[in-house]
């Protein structure tokens, strides 16, 4: 077990380092470490940071976790003043303030992501998007679409997930340093001068609630990388279905696909259908945590638990919507391929909504048109047919710009 958080704790390391030189300085202007010990013990940290960023420093068996392997290196560097950086702090919110910090962190690395993948999408709606497709309903043809609605529609989604980002980077944006153990310490702490130099917007107050955070935030911002990945599975499903032989709508380049052991002919989607399995491991990872959380007020060993879950889930998830970005500029489409799949009874919502529009109740054409579906399709019917669909947001009204605009609103820095 002890293992397990060590692997956790070289991920977290840089901002457990980050917070701890934010909590000298902040018991330097409270006047319990003098200006002298306090540049001394923030050089050190410094040092200490270029040493982990340089691999020279790793946290082995030797170490508890990462706190105490700090803890230990400034003793063995400064002697009796390393051993002063922990008053006024706990373990606990140790723990807690570099979770924070780390969250905020990959939170805004998945909003990045997001933001490059759904401009993608928009930039190929726009190019390629007049290419007419078929558009489905439970996996049977029902009316022509085109690729840049599909596109559109995969650029919007990302949106949304960029919104449920914002909301998760607002609710751990609290600063939990300078609670203890739950219970406060009995120094009048700096605690908003050292929130403001981690960059949070606020401090979390009532050191309680800060400890029963733990966990609790964490599975909150997990949620945001959760819909991401939903998202994420939707979009590989569509390219292992559309990439089939008998659909071959998309074509993917040679470094996503694997050949067989056995079947030279093969080329097999791996990247993409492991793309789609990363949304179960994240999933996982949430019930897992929140399982776990089913505890009373105050600091239970168990919440130590969620630690390495949390750092694993979020990094796999980094990873995978990572592939995505990438995928979503990848891959190409065959417009004839696509053409081609459109058959004349995919006219008939069209030829029902016709007819009703001259004032033949709709529910009577419908009944109709469902008895003697078009048979017939001229070549140019399915680009007459999107661009009827002019109810905004659809084929011919695809909105763009107002998607466009709305990611560059949820992304702009505050």
């Amino acid at each position: 077990m002890c293992g397990r958080d060590l692997v956790a704790d070289e991920t977290l390391l840089p901002f457990d380092l980050v917070a701890t030189t934010a909590h000298v300085r902040g018991l330097a202007r409270i006047g319990v470490l003098s200006e002298t010990d306090c540049r001394e013990l923030v050089t050190a940290l410094t040092r200490l940071v270029e040493e982990v960023r340089g691999g020279r420093f790793v946290l082995d068996a030797r170490f508890e976790d990462g706190h105490s392997a700090i803890e230990a290196w400034l003793s063995q560097e400064l002697g009796e003043l390393g051993r002063r950086v922990h008053l006024g702090r706990s373990r606990n919110d140790q723990v807690l303030v570099a979770l924070r910090l780390y969250a905020k962190d990959r939170l805004l690395a998945l909003r990045t992501i997001l933001a490059r993948a759904a401009t993608t999408f928009l930039r190929r709606a726009a190019h390629e998007g007049s290419a007419v497709m078929p558009g489905y309903t439970h996996l049977q043809r029902a009316v022509p679409s085109t690729v840049g609605l599909w596109f559109a529609g995969l650029a919007e989604g990302l949106v949304d997930d960029i919104e449920m980002v914002n909301g998760a980077l607002r609710v751990v944006d609290g600063c939990p340093l300078g609670t203890g153990a739950g219970y406060g310490v009995n120094l009048a702490l700096d605690r908003e001068g050292v929130a403001r130099e981690l960059g949070f917007s606020r401090v979390q107050w009532n050191p309680l609630a800060a400890q029963n955070s733990r966990g609790k935030l964490e599975l909150f911002a997990l949620g945001a990388f959760e819909g991401a990945l939903l998202d994420a599975r939707r979009f590989a499903w569509d390219l292992s279905l559309f990439s089939m032989q008998e659909i071959a709508f998309v074509r993917l380049p040679d470094r996503y696909t694997t050949g067989s052991s056995l079947m030279p002919n093969k080329r097999n989607p791996d990247v993409v259908e492991l793309l789609r399995a990363a949304y179960g491991a994240c999933a996982g990872a949430r019930v897992d945590m929140a399982t776990t959380l089913a505890l009373p007020s105050g600091y239970q060993r168990d919440v130590q638990r969620t630690k390495g879950v949390f750092v694993s889930a979020v990094e796999d998830a980094l990873g995978a919507m990572s592939v995505m970005a990438r995928l979503a500029a990848d891959f190409e489409i065959d417009a004839a391929a696509m053409r081609q799949a459109i058959d004349a009874p995919m006219f008939a919502t069209d030829r029902a909504i016709e007819l009703a529009r001259q004032g033949v109740p709709f529910r009577d054409v419908y009944r109709t048109v469902a008895a003697a579906p078009p048979t017939i399709a001229t070549s140019h019917m399915a680009e007459e047919s999107v661009r009827s669909r002019v109810s905004p947001g659809a084929c011919a009204e695809l909105r763009l710009d107002a998607i466009g605009a709305r990611l560059a609103a949820l992304t702009e820095p505050s």
